[in-house]
Formats: structure tokens, C-alpha cells, sequence
């Protein structure tokens, strides 16, 4: 499965992870491959369940490419999911319609240690055939777009391991990394070990940066959020470096408040993204001017279009320019989105 495929640098998003301010920016959305294109829904329908189009690489693919033939963005995002981690680990996981995921929940020392790493890669061989079909076409399609690779980070992880589902709060996590910080720790340790593997995969296969979405990290207090987020994505970033040398690191901390700083400037990563609820000029201030940001339009200005769409795009443009910057969401695309409005976004774009 081995690519050894240089990045090239000259392809835009690269050049603004290597810390160049590059304008316009380069763009690519969270979600960009999902519901709110026909095309998508097509393939998911041929799929039959979501698992199955996640590991069917000639459908996977199909769907990683779509935005990019539509709209011809800097960045195609893996088209996955941050739980085939868990799923890959021996965790049973389900797809509900109406209810997201399903996992059988962790509840004890023994579910933790019956985690299985040693069945990882074999598990996500098809997700990085996947990759290396994706590099291959864009080669030819669109070869100034960057392909990334993507996991999740371990805390976000850990909260769907161990809550069974999605939750506003994930009490069962919180609460065990609070009551037994020694268990909750190992489930954490196996799941950077896991990601890094995961991730190294991935580059091997094809992925010339990768992100590491931590998409429930503001749940947590300071406190809480050093030590089961920073801390974790350090150890993550230390590793990669050492095994992929030169591979961009993009760290998304959602909801991390002012504690954004403090993570640019310890996780290790060369891009930290942003949501929604940040404001890019502090962002821009509190984040080291040689480090990348990508965000953070809000999903339903999208879904809005018009002069709401292009009065928050070039809000966000003016408050980044001037540094290295990847034009994103501050979340993922919502289904209700028209195409129609994603194309009149990079219009805006290209003509800033």
C-alpha cells in the first residue's frame, strides 16, 4: 500500500501549511462530500449502509472526488469516518438512520483492554485503498488540490467509545475521566497509538496532510482540556513527525474558547482551525502569525447565500489576510445546503 509520494509544494493549501500567506486562500469544507449533493446521495442509496460505502474504495472515492469536480477545491478531504478507529479496534459500530452511531459501550477495564490494535490496519486496508485511488485521480483531475487524511481526536473518540451514541453532554466520558483518571488514561493511550498508526497509513497511502478533528474538546475545563486534549494530540504530532517527517498537521480543538492559544501553541500542529463561535481577528491575534488558521464560516450562512453568505465570507477574508490562512467552515456542511450556494462561495473566493 506504500506510496512514498512527496507532497508538492507548490500545490496552494500546502504552501499555506508551510506558513505562506497565500491569496486567495485556499479552500475546502468540512462535510464537503455529503447529503446536500445528489450525486452523493446516489452512491449512499447504491451502498446500501454507511460502513459499506466507507470501506467500498471505488464508492468512497467516487464520493471524495465529487466536490472537487463540482467546485474545484485546494482540499479534498478522505471521505470516512472518525469512528472506523473504534470499529477497527473490534468496537461493534452501527449507522442508525435518525440516530447516528451506535457503538456497544465501553463500561469497564475489560471492554478497554479487549481493544484490539493489532487488527487496525488489516481492518482499514480498504479506507487506505481509498486514499491511494484518490491521490491517483487527482493526479490527473485536479492536481492542485491536496489530498488529507483525517481521525479523530482521542477525546472526541473516547466520548462516542464509551457513551454508545452522541450526547450534548457525554456525561459517561467526563465523568470517568474525573472518577478513575488511571482508566480513562489507558483508553486514551490506546487510542493515540491507534490514530498514529492509523495516520502514518494514511500518509503512506497517499495523504499529503492530515487533520485531527477534536470536535467535543470545549466541553471541557481548562484543566480537563490540557490534559485529555493538548496533551494527547502533542504525543500524536510528536509521533507523526517522527515517522512521516515533513507531513502538515492540522488540529481542530472545536469550541475551545480562549484555550485555542494555548493549544497552537502546544499541540504541535502547523494549522489550527477554528469554529464557528470564534472570532477570526482574536483568533488571528492569539495564534502565532507564521501558524496557519482554516475557518470558520458558520454552516448556515452557507444554507442562507446571498448577501448574508458574502457579507460573513469577507468579513472572515479581512480578518485573515495578510497570514497563513485555508478558507473552511466553522463545522460541518448541514444537508439543506443548495450546490448552488457552495459555488457562488468560491466565487467570492477567487475574486477576493
Amino acid at each position: 500500500m506504500e506510496r512514498n509520494v512527496s507532497p508538492s509544494p507548490a500545490k496552494p493549501l500546502l504552501r499555506a501549511l508551510s506558513g505562506e500567506a497565500v491569496w486567495p486562500p485556499p479552500a475546502w469544507l468540512m462535510r464537503q462530500a455529503g447529503r446536500y449533493l445528489p450525486e452523493y446521495r446516489e452512491v449512499r442509496a447504491k451502498a446500501g449502509d454507511f460502513i459499506t460505502l466507507c470501506t467500498t474504495p471505488a464508492l468512497a472515492a467516487e464520493v471524495t472526488l465529487q466536490p472537487i469536480r463540482r467546485y474545484g477545491m485546494e482540499g479534498a478531504i478522505l471521505f470516512s469516518d472518525i469512528l472506523m478507529v473504534p470499529w477497527a479496534l473490534g468496537q461493534p459500530l452501527r449507522f442508525a438512520e435518525g440516530e447516528g452511531p451506535l457503538l456497544e459501550p465501553l463500561r469497564d477495564a475489560e471492554a478497554i483492554a479487549a481493544l484490539d490494535p493489532a487488527t487496525l490496519v488489516a481492518r482499514v486496508a480498504p479506507i487506505l485503498e481509498t486514499v491511494a485511488r484518490v491521490r491517483e485521480s487527482l493526479a490527473t483531475e485536479s492536481p492542485r488540490t491536496t489530498l488529507i487524511g483525517f481521525a479523530g481526536g482521542c477525546f472526541t473518540v473516547a466520548c462516542y467509545m464509551l457513551e454508545g451514541r452522541g450526547s450534548k453532554e457525554f456525561p459517561a466520558a467526563r465523568g470517568l475521566a474525573y472518577a478513575d483518571p488511571a482508566l480513562f488514561g489507558r483508553l486514551i493511550r490506546t487510542l493515540q497509538d491507534a490514530t498514529v498508526e492509523y495516520l502514518v497509513a494514511q500518509v503512506e497511502a497517499g495523504a499529503e496532510a492530515v487533520m485531527l478533528f477534536d470536535s467535543w474538546a470545549g466541553m471541557l475545563s481548562p484543566g480537563q482540556f490540557r490534559r485529555w486534549v493538548i496533551e494527547p494530540t502533542a504525543s500524536i504530532t510528536r509521533s507523526l513527525r517522527r515517522r512521516c517527517p515533513g507531513i502538515p498537521i492540522i488540529g481542530f480543538p472545536r469550541l475551545a474558547g480562549p484555550l485555542l492559544a494555548d493549544y497552537a501553541a502546544r499541540a504541535g500542529v502547523d494549522a489550527t482551525a477554528i469554529d464557528t463561535g470564534m472570532d477570526p481577528r482574536w483568533a488571528a491575534q492569539a495564534v502565532p502569525s507564521t501558524m496557519a488558521l482554516q475557518g470558520n464560516l458558520d454552516p448556515l450562512a452557507l444554507v442562507a447565500g446571498g448577501a448574508a453568505l458574502e457579507a460573513e465570507t469577507r468579513s472572515i477574508l479581512a480578518a485573515m489576510r495578510g497570514r497563513p490562512y485555508i478558507f473552511n467552515l466553522g463545522h460541518g456542511i448541514v444537508p439543506q445546503t443548495p450546490p448552488e450556494h457552495v459555488t457562488a462561495l468560491m466565487r467570492i473566493l477567487r475574486s477576493a
